[in-house]
């Protein structure tokens, strides 16, 4: 693997294919776009000022926006060339978190975004005395503009880089700082380029330190098998504090990708972000794709006569797709037929140039994959944590490169150990791994990082956490496929482990289930606690007569309590006795990431069940299931 910095794919973007729309958003109403020639000058403007702010090479900036913007991107690399370690924070996270991360990290300056941002971080400044400064990245009255690091405009570059680009020689000159070319130059990939403090589903945020080799390496992984062009359009939408985002968005840059940045409030419809953009590429989480797959569902559910038949007709077409699948004859027909009518309308919905969504950070329902793919939405998961920069293995787009249930093969390069134990079934272990993704280790916490490493015959392993087993193929690969998480096993009083992941999956794939948790650690039998999907249930009710009122009255009506029994007593038959759900409590309310009385969230930033926090808010519920 060639020896690279992330800075120096902004610069391999500029000197191979510079984009006119390198990266753009929306400014009052409109879309405002950067070349890749205008970002690279003030990427070097904003090294400058912040080498003029007193930073050194190693020292920490933290940053906290709710929506990324081209300004978030000139800072992330102008930090990096200069050697200073962005800390990139969660917008949503609690006010005691903020002060943790700022505190352990020793971030001198913060950078912060719109809304409620730089009150939030102000209050926590009081107890921070390495805080010296909160910048501003919106204008805000009294509070310093992030661009006063880049000082008065240049009237005449000191050298220029001329391509045979989109723009002219002229137009790709930049500006040469004899300072900031002098740290550039001595920054080496394998040093540590950022603090990742992960969301956590318990106890603190840990910081993660990676290197800039931890993530060029996932990068040109990516590289391999990929099919972008130089020009491609990419959405991005998903918070940049999470670093798959943020590898995304430096993997695009590398592949000489035009990023646009939104929010997630405005992607559907007519006028939506997806219709405006038609992009090529997006990442995702698991979660945004399942509310997709809910509403899809629930529109063919609003429809009524043959229009009606026609889209079940095709969604039930699906059930028999799999990855390379080619129907002939009357099948063949008969998909086409479903194409036209039904699934053309869904690729139009997302822009109708879509190649590939990527999801990570959480398991896809193989329900959800397996409809978008065979509607021709080709949807790619990957399997990784934040520890290695951030995937181990990605499912291919290409034929014979993805398995339905599983994260895919292993990125060239990685190496995985499955360790057993008697607690797993056969053939299932601990994922370890070795892979040049792997972090340096968690900062200030060096029995922490030594907690997540272990040593066989003399080889240093990064343990995962995550169970996971092995399925072959008859090509000749092998396929990850995550079984759960080892800290979230429960343990039932009669001594068996169970998974709940893949049960609380199967669960939220039906059209009246938003969320779920499973239950029974140390307790007889298995239990469940549902958040109903209102709109799936609302049409249920519709159809079968009961009149609305609201959903925690509808909550309480023998009809609706009856029709999630038969829902469980469906998915029961598929499971083992032990791991079968006896008992289910409905919630009227859904578990959120931020929680607008400040209590503390039910999910972390990235959606994923907080299991400590739902179990003590709703102990009382668990503990009336098993009296």
């Amino acid at each position: 693997m060639e020896e690279k910095r992330l800075f120096d794919y902004l610069y391999d973007q500029l000197e191979s294919f510079p984009q006119e729309k390198a990266f753009g958003h929306k400014v009052d109403g409109q879309w405002r776009y950067y070349s890749t020639a205008e970002m690279v000058r003030l990427v070097n403007r904003a090294s400058r000022g912040l080498l003029e702010l007193g930073l050194q090479p190693g020292d920490k900036v933290a940053t906290v926006v709710y929506q990324t913007s081209p300004d978030w991107v000139v800072l992330e690399f102008a930090m990096g060339q200069i050697g200073v370690l962005n800390v990139p924070m969660y917008p949503t996270i609690s006010a005691r978190e903020y002060q943790y991360i700022l505190q352990e990290s020793e971030a001198k300056y913060c950078f912060v975004g719109d809304g409620d941002l730089y009150d939030k971080v102000l209050a926590a400044k009081a107890n921070l005395p390495n805080l010296i400064e909160i910048l501003s990245l919106v204008e805000r009255p009294e509070v310093r503009d992030w661009k006063v690091l880049l000082g008065p405009e240049p009237t005449t570059p000191s050298a220029s880089q001329p391509t045979d680009g989109q723009e002219s020689p002229a137009s790709l000159s930049y500006e040469i700082y004899p300072e900031v070319e002098r740290i550039k130059a001595s920054i080496r990939p394998d040093q540590v380029m950022t603090l990742v403090y992960t969301s956590g589903t318990t106890g603190n945020p840990k910081g993660v330190m990676l290197t800039h080799t931890n993530a060029v390496f996932n990068i040109e992984a990516l590289r391999k098998f990929l099919p972008f062009e130089p020009g491609d359009r990419v959405l991005s939408f998903l918070p940049v504090s999470h670093i798959f985002e943020r590898v995304a968005v430096y993997a695009f840059t590398a592949f000489g990708g035009s990023v646009t940045f939104t929010g997630t409030d405005n992607l559907g419809g007519e006028s939506g972000d997806l219709r405006a953009i038609r992009p090529h590429y997006f990442t995702t989480v698991p979660r945004l794709l399942e509310k997709v797959y809910e509403k899809i569902i629930a529109k063919g559910l609003e429809l009524t006569g043959p229009k009606r038949w026609l889209f079940f007709w095709a969604l039930k077409l699906t059930d028999n797709w799999y990855f390379d699948f080619k129907p002939s004859g009357l099948t063949a027909l008969k998909w086409k037929i479903a194409d036209w009518l039904i699934f053309s309308k869904w690729r139009e919905a997302l822009g109708g140039c879509v190649k590939t969504i990527i999801t990570g950070a959480s398991a896809c329902p193989v329900r959800v994959m397996r409809t978008f793919n065979a509607a021709g939405i080709q949807v790619r998961e990957g399997y990784g944590m934040t520890e290695v920069a951030p995937a181990l293995s990605f499912n291919r787009p290409a034929p014979g490169g993805a398995s339905l249930g599983t994260v895919g093969p292993l990125l060239d390069g990685v190496i995985l150990h499955i360790e057993p134990s008697p607690d797993y079934r056969p053939g299932e272990g601990e994922i370890l791994a070795k892979s040049p993704g792997v972090m340096v280790g968690y900062f200030k916490q060096p029995e922490l990082t030594a907690e997540v490493f272990r040593e066989i015959d003399g080889e240093r392993w990064f343990a995962t956490g995550d169970v996971g087993t092995w399925v072959e193929s008859g090509n000749g690969l092998k396929y990850l496929k995550i079984t759960d998480r080892k800290k979230e096993l429960l343990k039932t009083s009669h001594g068996k482990y169970i998974a709940p992941a893949p049960i609380e999956s199967a669960l939220r794939e039906h059209y009246l289930v938003e969320q779920a948790m499973v239950v029974g650690d140390d307790v007889k039998f298995v239990s469940a606690l549902l958040v109903p999907a209102e709109d799936g249930l609302r049409d249920w009710c519709q159809r079968h007569n009961i009149p609305w009122t609201n959903l925690a009255e509808m909550l309480r009506l023998p009809q609706v309590q009856r029709r999630y029994e038969m829902l469980l007593e469906r998915l029961n038959v598929q499971l083992s006795k032990f791991e079968q759900v006896k008992k289910f409590t409905l919630l009227a309310a859904p578990w959120e990431p931020v929680k607008a009385d400040g209590s503390e969230a039910e999910l972390t930033p990235t959606l994923k069940l907080k299991r400590r926090v739902i179990l003590n808010k709703f102990r009382a519920e668990i503990e009336a299931m098993y009296d």
